[in-house]
C-alpha cells in the first residue's frame, strides 16, 4: 500500500490545497481497497478449486468402492433370494442413502460461506467511520 504524503501542520494549507489532497487520499484509499477486495477474492478462489478437485477425486474413488460393495451385497443377498430381487434390494437401499446424501449436501451448500470479500468491507466501514468522525470536529 502507498502512503499519502502527510505535512505536519496541515493548518498553514489553504482551504484549495486541502480539498486537492482529500481527493488525492480518498482516490488511494478507494484504489487500496479495491486491491485487497481482489487479492481476498482471488485467494478464496484458489482454496475452492482446490478443494473442489480432491472432492472430485474422492468422488470418483468412491464411485468404484461403492460399485465394489454392491456387488458384494448382490452377491451375499443371493444367496438367500433370486439374483434379481437382490438386486432390487440393494437399488433401493442405494436410493434411499443417496436422498439422504442429497439432503446433506444441499443444507451445507447453503451454509457456505459466500465469496465475499470481508476483509475489505470491515476495512470500508472503519473508513467511512473515520472519516464521519473526522467531519465532525
Amino acid at each position: 500500500m502507498r502512503e499519502p504524503s502527510v505535512d505536519l501542520d496541515v493548518r498553514e494549507l489553504s482551504t484549495g490545497d486541502l480539498v486537492a489532497r482529500l481527493g488525492e487520499q480518498v482516490s488511494v484509499l478507494v484504489r487500496d481497497e479495491l486491491a485487497l477486495a481482489k487479492a481476498e477474492l482471488r485467494d478464496k478462489g484458489r482454496a475452492a478449486g482446490l478443494g473442489a478437485a480432491f472432492g472430485g477425486v474422492a468422488g470418483v474413488l468412491a464411485w468404484f468402492a461403492v460399485a465394489a460393495l454392491m456387488i458384494a451385497a448382490i452377491a451375499a443377498f443371493a444367496l438367500v433370494m433370486p439374483v434379481w430381487a437382490a438386486a432390487l434390494v440393494v437399488a433401493g437401499i442405494l436410493l434411499v442413502v443417496a436422498g439422504i446424501c442429497a439432503v446433506i449436501g444441499i443444507g451445507k451448500v447453503k451454509r457456505a460461506v459466500p465469496p465475499v470479500p470481508e476483509q475489505a468491507i470491515d476495512s470500508i466501514g472503519q473508513d467511512v467511520a473515520a472519516v464521519k468522525e473526522g467531519a465532525h470536529r
